[in-house]
């Protein structure tokens, strides 16, 4: 980028990490889901409102310490936070575990720097197999985002589809070329841990 101090651009291998979100750190991430539901309130297709104590909370955060099959990330830039993804995982009707992009946020500070672009090819590098990322139908920031980088990670090996039960567009995509996959996921969700 012109003008840009050498010194100040990212070093993506280094600087970019993920770091599993421990229980202990729970508070940290319940913080960072308010700025991120602050952000999406504005793609939402029905009326969002903060709760009387002005927050918007998010309901299904203890789920990632009490149910098998769901994982949460921060995202750190040069050891500081920067954002955040939460996945699921479950068992489909072709009996392939699909992993899920529950949540994915980056710091509007962090955006445009490839941060988001390299901690989801280490997400999507992490847990092999097939994966499906939902959007909103009028977050379109994100539908570019998606569409960008999955293309990039897959060589454009992937598939837009609809879901009656979701309103928008999904991509889904298998992390392994499709002659490597193998009849099905090599571990079980209960046997899945973060690295």
């Amino acid at each position: 980028m012109e003008g840009t101090d050498p010194g100040s651009l990212l070093d993506l291998q280094s600087d970019i990490t993920l770091e599993p979100v421990t229980y202990e750190r729970k508070s940290a991430l319940r913080n960072l889901l308010e700025l991120f539901l602050y952000d999406l309130s504005e793609f939402e297709d029905e009326e969002t409102d903060v709760n009387e104590c002005g927050l918007y909370e998010y309901e299904y955060l203890d789920h990632y310490w009490t149910q098998p099959g769901r994982y949460a990330y921060f995202i750190r830039v040069r050891d500081k936070l920067a954002g955040f993804a939460l996945i699921s995982q479950s068992r489909s009707d072709d009996g392939y575990f699909h992993t899920i992009m529950e949540e994915f946020f980056v710091m509007r500070r962090y955006r445009g720097q490839r941060v988001g672009q390299t901690a989801a090819h280490r997400l999507f590098s992490l847990f092999p197999g097939c994966w499906r990322i939902p959007e909103m139908r009028l977050d379109i920031p994100a539908q570019r985002f998606w569409r960008k980088i999955i293309p990039r990670y897959t060589g454009g090996q992937y598939v837009e589809t609809e879901d009656p039960d979701w309103q928008g567009p999904i991509q889904e995509f298998w992390t392994v070329p499709w002659a490597e996959k193998a009849p099905a996921v090599p571990y079980s969700l209960d046997e899945r841990s973060p690295r």
